[in-house]
């Protein structure tokens, strides 16, 4: 069908039955009505209520990143500092966190490809080496603060029987849990995780209601914007945890999942309008769970003493001292809601891992073996951490503090890739990006990345003592800063990189 390859590019190589691929055909969930309008390769077909149940799940997998222990720790801290002054700008930021996983479904939706294996095919090989180690490290933090939330919350829920390191193996066990489960179908996959997504909406929201928080001062705080000096560190926090670079990488590839003929320019586009109505009630469902964290902690302890001691380690022990039991213990019900959101989050960030390795490294493994091989690339590191750093809640604080640091350097390498390849028509055809969107997009990278850059500086303001140490950080820094110029520069030439040079064993199909 020439015509539609100017439009429609497929990217398909030579060997492509023996190329990674992050779904095979027979995972696939199969569309219904897909026989319809054929004879139509451009008309979108109408709406239907059974086809939007069944593109259902993507986006409440991705909306997980949103939830995990390091945003619950975000949250619960902007609360209990700012108290309800900084809901505006989870609203906003999470929104902006929306317009980046809508270009990420898009991309995968257009190319039928994800965002790890586009990287793979257009930069060279010292280059996507770099990305796929960025990547990784940014998933191996975003994994330890997963699983240590975890580990905290069975440590909650026996009462301190189980130590630290006990619930990080336990938590590690998941691994398998997630294999069984595939085994079983995307579509039972999608639904545990609408459980636990459900079991955090229902303890959060009992929180909610325990701690009567006032209806007005929510109200304004979501509708008016206000920033202080005090506040501004917990602003970041806000922004900088909304934005996860291996969610990026994650949503391209989990849109795969359904079976869509991307050869029809039609198929495509109801994909698209299908996905990015449940990517926002995802997010919408996200963005309510948030809020129930950060105004019961602002309820509870704004403008006291503890405000500024609070973390995942003795927030719920607050919580009980300040609440007291109730119908339920107010512990046990943080403890339970906490867990689930650690659970969840572990087992995306494993099927994320798998994604990144198998993308980057055209890793041709039985899912099984990727599936251990990724988990242990966090495992082992978060054991470790979990054994040096069980000593005191102080010593966790700087330990996320870290993490958080790990994950915001590596949003550049997720995000330019990303806007880069959303924005060519010889990667996306007619479903590239147009001037208004991509302005948009680029002013909200540059926007987050400004933020973390702020983040970074502070950080490192405080932290870099010596001479020895400033030197490793204004190298690191001149390395950093080179490689995201190198990558903005990249799309002036991708052009010439596509199918104005292929190579000999690229082939359309």
């Amino acid at each position: 069908m020439p015509h539609l390859l100017h439009e429609q590019p497929l990217l398909i190589n030579s060997d492509d039955d023996q190329r990674e691929t992050a779904y095979d055909s027979d995972e696939k969930v199969h569309i219904v009505g897909v026989e319809e309008t054929d004879a139509d390769d451009y008309r979108t077909p109408p709406f239907s209520w059974k086809k939007l149940w069944l593109f259902t799940g993507p986006g409440f997998l991705m909306s997980i990143a949103f939830l995990d222990p390091g945003n619950l720790e975000g949250d619960l801290q902007s609360g209990a500092i700012a108290g309800y002054s900084l809901l505006w700008l989870l609203l906003w930021a999470t929104a902006m966190g929306l317009l980046v996983q809508l270009l990420s479904a898009r991309l995968g939706v257009a190319t039928g490809r994800h965002l790890a294996e586009l990287c793979r095919d257009e930069y060279p090989r010292w280059a996507r080496l770099v990305l796929w180690v960025m990547a990784e490290l940014a998933l191996i933090g975003a994994d330890i603060q997963e699983v240590i939330g975890s580990a905290i919350a069975l440590k909650i829920l026996t009462n301190g029987i189980l130590p630290l390191w006990a619930g990080v193996i336990i938590t590690a066990l998941d691994c398998f849990i997630f294999l069984f489960l595939e085994n079983y179908g995307v579509r039972k996959l999608e639904a545990v995780f609408a459980v636990l997504i459900a079991i955090m909406a229902v303890s959060f929201a009992w929180m909610f209601g325990e701690t009567k928080p006032n209806g007005t001062e929510l109200l304004l705080g979501i509708l008016v914007p206000k920033l202080s000096s005090r506040t501004i560190r917990q602003a970041v926090g806000v922004v900088g945890c909304i934005i996860m670079p291996h969610n990026v990488f994650l949503h391209s590839a989990l849109v795969q999942s359904r079976d869509i003929d991307n050869t029809k320019r039609g198929r495509v586009q109801e994909a698209l309008n299908y996905y990015s109505i449940e990517s926002t009630l995802a997010l919408i469902v996200s963005f309510i769970i948030n809020l129930f964290v950060t105004t019961v902690f602002a309820k509870g302890f704004y403008g006291t003493e503890l405000a500024d001691s609070i973390g995942l380690v003795n927030a719920g022990q607050y919580l009980q001292d300040k609440y007291g039991g109730g119908l339920f213990p107010i512990l046990y019900i943080w403890g339970i809601g906490l867990l689930a959101a650690g659970q969840s989050s572990t087992i995306t960030g494993t099927y994320a891992g798998q994604f990144i390795m198998g993308g980057f490294l055209d890793m041709r493994l039985k899912k099984w073996m990727r599936a251990l091989i990724t988990r242990s690339f966090a495992i082992v590191p978060t054991i470790i951490v979990a054994l040096v750093f069980d000593t005191s809640e102080s010593s966790l604080d700087i330990l996320n503090e870290w993490l958080n640091v790990l994950q915001s350097i590596q949003i550049p390498f997720a995000l330019i890739p990303l806007l880069c390849l959303v924005s060519k028509e010889q990667v996306m055809g007619t479903f590239r990006i147009g001037s208004i969107l991509k302005t948009v997009s680029w002013i909200v990278a540059g926007l987050v990345m400004i933020i973390n850059g702020y983040l970074l500086v502070d950080f490192f303001s405080t932290e870099a003592q010596g001479v020895v140490f400033g030197s490793v950080v204004c190298a690191f820094t001149a390395a950093y800063v080179a490689f995201i110029v190198y990558l903005v520069s990249r799309v002036f030439n991708f052009s010439s990189n596509w199918f104005g040079q292929k190579r000999p064993t690229d082939a359309v199909n």
